[in-house]
């Protein structure tokens, strides 16, 4: 009987270890979904520091992932998925909000560029074996940096944000390589 009971704690221990990085990228993708709600309620300064945390769940859900050796496809999968939101839309969402709307429809496409650029970016990067680096700017660096812009919303003339934003895409989806660290 005592075997048995210690054989079904062992078990338990393990599943929730497998799960560890997800619940970690979990967290990630909700704290993304409460920056765009937070936004959406016109509370954009916490939308940006909610990205902000959600960018610490990211680098922490690979850690854990490759400490416990718990990498899988799924994992890979979800991360994606959940970067999609976290470091995709809710950024682009915010540099609309506070100045890319001031350019009617060109704002708005350049916002579904960076948005389409990211999605593409993780596609890619699901498909591809990793060698150690990765191949365009990972979308968790574009989308942190297209937060930051946040910051220099009075400092810099409007028109450049639509700058940032293209920069941004292109950079997502190129070629060059980025060692990861």
């Amino acid at each position: 009987m005592f075997m048995l009971e210690r054989e079904r704690i062992d078990l338990t221990f393990k599943k929730m270890k497998g799960q560890t990085a997800n619940f970690l990228t979990l967290i990630n993708l909700s704290l993304g979904t409460l920056a765009l709600l937070f936004m959406v309620s016109g509370d954009l300064k916490i939308g940006f520091i909610l990205i902000f945390l959600a960018g610490l769940f990211d680098r922490f859900d690979g850690m854990v992932a490759r400490k416990l050796h718990i990498e899988s496809k799924f994992g890979k999968q979800l991360d994606s998925l959940c970067d999609l939101i976290s470091f995709g839309i809710a950024p682009a969402f915010l540099i609309y909000q506070v100045v890319l709307h001031q350019f009617g429809v060109p704002g708005m496409i350049f916002t579904v560029i960076f948005i389409v650029c990211g999605a593409i970016r993780l596609a890619r990067f699901n498909i591809t074996e990793f060698t150690g680096s990765f191949v365009g700017v990972p979308i968790t660096l574009a989308g942190c940096l297209m937060a930051a812009g946040y910051l220099t919303v009075d400092l810099v003339p409007g028109y450049l944000y639509m700058f940032l934003t293209f920069g941004l895409s292109v950079l997502m989806i190129s070629t060059i390589t980025i060692e990861k660290r």
